[in-house]
């Protein structure tokens, strides 16, 4: 009978150890239970600000986008209306490729009866995509952030530009430099272009020798 007595009383024991440690293992459970639930509750709300951040960060683009759609539309507006003398408007259609922003170029020349919305290289006559080009390269300059410093390079900004408009191309140039105090630097086959430069040369070639001479008014 003791001997049976003790038996019982060892596995009594034995089994208040088990559940003892069954308990400090249900106990470090809930503890890394209760550890993982704040932590997730903190990833939680970082992936919400994130969330918010990144919803900022794209309206904050897509703003940023709109204002320099509006003044690189604005500058190329008046660059054509001064020049072709018209109501010509540019403007700049931006759609989402692939989750990338896409722009293209329009020419919209407006009467009583119609409107015409052209891209600028099928605009006819009058060298549009050269003004364009020239206005977009201005347009690019002055608003771009940070700004960037140093002179406006030009290789025949004026090649399909008819004489019917070539003057007041190069009036608008003249203005322009005034106006942004920029230098501009260009290389061109138009005499009345190359007149108006306060310091001009003329290139001529020698067999494979250029020859350099400044043009003065005599």
């Amino acid at each position: 009978m003791s001997n049976e007595f003790d038996r019982l009383k060892n596995e009594m024991s034995l089994l208040g150890e088990f559940i003892n440690r069954e308990l400090g293992k249900k106990e470090n459970l809930l503890n890394m239970k209760e550890k993982t639930s704040k932590e997730l509750e903190k990833c939680e709300l970082d992936l919400k600000v994130l969330e918010e951040v990144l919803i900022l960060f794209n309206k904050t683009s897509e703003y940023a986008r709109l204002q320099a759609k509006k003044q690189i539309e604005l500058i190329v507006t008046k660059c054509l209306q001064y020049i072709f003398e018209s109501d010509v408007k540019f403007e700049i259609e931006i759609e989402e490729l692939r989750n990338k922003p896409s722009a293209e170029f329009y020419v919209i020349n407006e009467t009583d009866d119609f409107t015409l919305k052209t891209k600028p290289e099928l605009s006819r006559g009058g060298g549009v995509v050269d003004i364009v080009s020239l206005a977009l390269r201005i347009a690019f300059l002055q608003i771009h952030k940070p700004s960037i410093e140093g002179p406006l390079v030009l290789d025949e900004p004026a090649k399909h530009v008819s004489e019917d408009y070539i003057y007041n191309l190069g009036e608008f140039m003249k203005e322009t430099s005034e106006m942004f105090q920029r230098q501009i630097i260009m290389v061109t086959h138009n005499q009345h272009l190359a007149a108006l430069s306060e310091v001009s040369y003329r290139v001529d070639l020698n067999g494979s020798m250029s020859i350099v001479k400044p043009i003065t008014d005599a």
